[in-house]
């Protein structure tokens, strides 16, 4: 996205942030959720206290895994929540200056912070594997936010013996981490 909130004005950062938040409030509405909206920093948080279990786990519901992802449910993220995250990104900046644009992040009792400690614990495992093997790593069913994540924590100089890159098409691509070829970096 073109502007991160320390490059917006405060009028203009509030004035974005209250139109996600009308807009979100208005789109679960219409999904039968009638929730509470706060923005909370640049985050839309999704009041928890204001939603029925059973409005919860849809929102956080994920998708039936693939063959190749069997085992795996709990390495996935919520499809639901993911999808309206990906719309408010796409139809709040559409249209607007790049200048005006900002990233939305939708939040639903502490899930993105909770998947960002499992991402970084993940990582780390997956670091540790190749650096003691010298293999590469192959994670499995990673959103594509979530892939940018991992590649934006191992970019930090702690890691410039590894690489990190995508492979193959959505929705069947993955993140792998690898040692630095020679020549490479």
């Amino acid at each position: 996205m073109g502007a991160t909130a320390s490059t917006l004005s405060e009028s203009a950062l509030a004035e974005n942030q209250e139109r996600a938040r009308q807009w979100l409030q208005q789109v679960l509405s219409a999904m039968g959720i009638p929730a509470a909206v706060q923005v909370v920093g640049e985050t839309l948080e999704i009041e928890a206290a204001s939603l029925t279990t059973a409005q919860k786990q849809l929102l956080l519901s994920k998708a039936p895994p693939s063959p190749r992802e069997l085992g795996q449910e709990e390495d996935r993220s919520p499809v639901v929540l993911d999808a309206l995250q990906y719309l408010a990104n796409t139809l709040l900046n559409l249209n607007q200056p790049e200048d005006q644009q900002q990233a939305y992040t939708l939040e639903l009792d502490g899930y993105r912070q909770r998947r960002l400690q499992e991402l970084q614990d993940m990582a780390t495992l997956a670091v540790n594997q190749v650096r003691a093997s010298g293999q590469e790593y192959e994670f499995q069913a990673l959103s594509a936010a979530e892939r940018r994540q991992i590649h934006t924590l191992l970019s930090d100089p702690a890691y410039a013996d590894l690489e990190t890159v995508s492979r193959g098409k959505e929705p069947d691509r993955r993140l792998v981490i690898r040692p630095v070829r020679e020549g490479a970096k």
